[in-house]
């Protein structure tokens, strides 16, 4: 094709909102880069080329001088433009080669599927969305003004910090965790993530070689085995009974684990609280192999029938446990801020570690939530929504009860986010089915199965059920939200 017919064909809209000279460049340097105008042809003169194109001088002037800005095309005054001869033969074919498909890494191919089986909902907010804080309930008119006192008057927020994080708000978050977790630390061991699963990528990266063992809880939170499983670690499901996770059958199964991931306050999706007896067995175990324990203390702020548990970091002795807590779930998850407690050493190696990664985590949020801790919002917070919970949780059980008594069979809701709920043995109920028609009627519920680690034993079992969310919605959504329910078990016991 003439190079004045390929110009010719150039679309250029003028209702557009880019401006005619940068459409007429891509499209110039597109068909440079394709091959289809060769290295050393001549473009047309300025003058032709706008009376083809019915545009102005200035569009055509500004569209070259782009491309030889860019060394796409030369030229001199009285001998013409021409597409640049010293191109490389490898770029005039870049168009058709961004189109290849290059295969990642194995590595890279362990990070990209690593989330895969994580779900993540999208659109509006519906009952019964699984781990979300109540949103209606902070209060972002004093965070939003706190906030704006940075911004208005701290130029040292803007600059490069420490990784570890914002020096206040680790000295904070240590009395925080003392006072109301009985976690033994100083804030020298506190440094800042983005967010639990951050930590949990450093940790794995850290404490873990290509083919080490690690336990995890099955059923369990899935965003946990991503990091372990990125990290090379053979990931070793371990069964939940009534006490947590049973730790003699993974010492009996899997003695050579270099780590155990654990839950012990409020357990994912089960609800069960780790017994006394579990801890000290597991404490002992990580002692006698010289093993770790990563307790992650996701929801622990939010337990209903009592003051909250001791974290099992409090109860260690030999400087085994790394406690992981998160900001997401007593705030809100945009602000993607978590932290870890380790010991003194790891925490030097872990900051170090977290400035391979992103250097440090937004500093101005962590200064607003020092200050936003400082002031008593955050206890105030954690009280109201604590209150607010309480009774949205009540509502929940009072309208299962009231509703599908017959039907589910509710697990221990004492504490958290979220309460487990069970079918009945003569439901013959499928857990995919339900969900599929509760989200038909509007209703967001995830199946216990989903849970439930694939590469676990009949050991892991679990009977099947739903987990209900209801810290994010208000005792007449959730109620409705039961209503709705109820019609997709109907529904779904017509499929059996």
């Amino acid at each position: 094709m003439h190079v004045h017919d390929i110009l010719a064909a150039a679309a250029l809209d003028r209702d557009a909102a880019t401006p005619l000279f940068r459409q007429l460049y891509v499209h110039l340097k597109a068909a440079i880069l394709s091959g289809r105008i060769g290295a050393g042809v001549r473009l047309p003169a300025t003058r032709t080329l706008c009376g083809l194109l019915r545009v102005s001088r200035q569009t055509v002037l500004a569209a070259y001088e782009q491309l030889m800005a860019e060394g796409y095309l030369e030229g001199t005054v009285g001998k013409g433009t021409f597409v640049s001869a010293s191109l490389p033969a490898g770029t005039r074919c870049a168009a058709a080669a961004a189109t290849m498909v290059r295969p990642l890494s194995p590595r890279g191919e362990l990070i990209a599927g690593g989330m895969a089986r994580v779900l993540h909902h999208a659109g509006p907010l519906r009952a019964f969305r699984a781990s979300m804080p109540g949103l209606d309930l902070f209060p972002f008119d004093v965070w939003r003004r706190l906030e704006a006192r940075h911004w208005r008057h701290s130029t040292a927020s803007l600059g490069y910090a420490g990784a570890a994080g914002h020096a206040p708000l680790r000295e904070l978050l240590c009395a925080y965790l003392k006072a109301s977790r009985g976690v033994q630390c100083t804030a020298d061991q506190i440094v800042i993530t983005s967010g639990s699963q951050q930590a949990l990528y450093l940790l794995a990266q850290l404490l873990l070689a290509p083919g080490e063992s690690m336990w995890i809880e099955s059923p369990g939170y899935q965003g946990a085995v991503a990091p372990f499983t990125v990290a090379g670690a053979r990931v070793c499901p371990v069964p939940v009974d009534a006490e947590g996770m049973d730790v003699a059958y993974a010492a009996r199964h899997y003695p050579d684990a270099r780590l155990a991931f654990a839950t012990p306050s409020h357990q994912l999706p089960l609800g069960v609280t780790m017994s006394l007896r579990r801890r000290l067995e597991l404490l002992r175990w990580a002692e006698a192999n010289r093993a770790w324990i990563v307790e992650d203390d996701y929801d622990s702020e939010y337990r209903h029938t009592g003051p909250p548990l001791a974290s099992l970091q409090g109860l260690d002795r030999a400087g085994c446990v790394i406690y992981v807590g998160t900001l997401s779930k007593v705030l809100f998850p945009a602000l993607r801020l978590g932290y870890v407690v380790a010991p003194p050493a790891l925490a030097a190696a872990l900051a170090r570690a977290k400035a391979v990664v992103d250097r440090h985590s937004p500093i101005v949020a962590q200064a607003t939530l020092a200050d936003f801790i400082a002031g008593g919002h955050f206890a105030r917070h954690i009280r109201r929504t604590r209150d607010a919970y309480g009774e949205r949780r009540q509502a929940l059980v009072d309208a299962l009860d009231a509703r599908l008594a017959d039907r589910l069979r509710q697990g221990p809701s004492d504490a958290g986010l979220d309460l487990c709920v069970h079918f009945v043995e003569t439901e013959k109920l499928d857990e995919e089915t339900v969900a599929q028609h509760a989200r038909e009627l509007g209703v967001d519920v995830r199946t216990l199965g989903y849970y439930r680690n694939p590469a676990a034993g009949a050991e892991c079992a679990v009977a099947p059920g739903l987990l209900l969310g209801f810290s994010a919605f208000t005792p007449d959504v959730l109620r409705a939200g039961v209503d709705d329910l109820a019609r997709a078990l109907e529904r779904a016991a017509r499929c059996v």
